[in-house]
């Protein structure tokens, strides 16, 4: 199953995908630097930065700076990561920075349910926009 995050809403988009994997699938995820985070841009940046900066170099929590590998830790929040089911289903998920030369040319779908389209708000950031401020480059 490949899964388009362009103009899809981040939680939402892991919580199918995790479903998905959870189900037996193998999911892709293509240009995941399109999916948005809803919020205050302010208040979004500060609790990554803040996420980030706890911790050490030698112990968790390890997050990283790209939006595939921020999308990742996301849905890694959503399994039960801790056991072997979990960790299995993890590696069924990929996330890729635009669309990786093996998957052009094939078909992918997007969620129903996480459009940005019928947002109310308009606070909300892409995340290469949150991935930038990170120190992403």
């Amino acid at each position: 199953m490949i899964v388009d995050a362009s103009g899809l809403i981040m939680g939402r988009l892991a919580v199918f995908a995790a479903k998905n994997a959870l189900k037996g699938e193998n999911v892709d995820i293509i240009n995941c630097e399109n999916a948005i985070v809803t919020g205050n841009k302010r208040d979004v940046i500060e609790k990554y930065k803040h996420q980030r900066g706890r911790g050490g170099p030698f112990h968790g929590p390890f997050i990283g700076r790209q939006s595939s590998r921020l999308l990742k830790h996301v849905i890694k929040g959503m399994l039960p990561n801790r056991q072997a089911r979990g960790r299995e289903v993890l590696a069924r998920i990929k996330c890729h920075l635009g669309i990786p030369k093996e998957l052009e040319g094939k078909k992918y779908e997007t969620v129903k349910g996480a459009s940005s389209e019928k947002l109310e708000t308009t606070k909300y950031l892409t995340l290469k926009e949150l991935s930038y401020e990170l120190g992403a480059r």
